[in-house]
């Protein structure tokens, strides 16, 4: 079996020194003609870049969640009680069919003494894996598995309400939302704390 290792995702101005970036461009190209349209007439003539673009700012994965969540605060004192930061709004691409599907999540973590993150890491950790090809439940999962990893909480609760176009403008062409949650530690062994949390991400 052939295996493939990702590289990093590139910005605009680095794409366009790689042979990548020309059959990108002229991809969406010939995806103009198969839809009956003219890629060269005036309003879609810069439209192959600017798609190429798009989707690479889309994938950025902005920053760095070993960064982001390592730095903790050793000199505050917490009583234990959940920390819940949301709704956090994102952006992500459905890797089925590259759609976005948008949403808001809810991300919540019980410190153990002296590992206390600041409130904005948490939304920079949302937005870093919600930054690329994704689907929802590998998305809850992934930021639920930084806290563990680099925060090292008693526990923790990550909840994600998302609208998804891949299904809403095609296929089943059907509203709804998905919600998709994951809790670890006292959040999951703990029927009260795992109520609260839920409680609070309810609209």
């Amino acid at each position: 079996m052939t295996t493939t290792t990702a590289k990093r995702p590139r910005t605009y101005d680095e794409a366009q020194e790689e042979p990548d970036y020309v059959h990108a461009v002229a991809g969406v190209r010939a995806l103009l003609r198969l839809m009956g349209e003219d890629p060269h007439r005036p309003g879609l003539v810069n439209t192959p870049e600017r798609v190429v673009r798009a989707y690479l700012e889309m994938a950025a994965q902005p920053g760095d969640p070993e960064h982001d969540l390592g730095v903790v605060f050793s000199d505050v004192r917490h009583p234990g009680t959940p920390v819940t930061v949301g709704p956090i709004p994102f952006v992500s691409l459905c890797e089925h069919h590259l759609l976005p599907f948008t949403g808001t999540a809810w991300v919540s973590y019980v410190p153990n003494v002296g590992r206390v993150v600041g409130l904005s890491k948490l939304p920079r950790t949302v937005a870093h894996y919600a930054a690329r090809p994704q689907v929802q439940e590998r998305l809850t999962a992934q930021i639920a598995d930084a806290l563990v990893q680099y925060v090292q909480p008693a526990g923790v609760g990550v909840l994600i309400q998302g609208v998804h176009t891949c299904m809403r403008l095609r296929g089943a062409k059907a509203g709804g939302q998905m919600r998709t949650y994951d809790v670890r530690g006292v959040m999951k062994s703990d029927p009260a704390l795992r109520a609260e949390f839920l409680a609070a991400t309810t609209p």
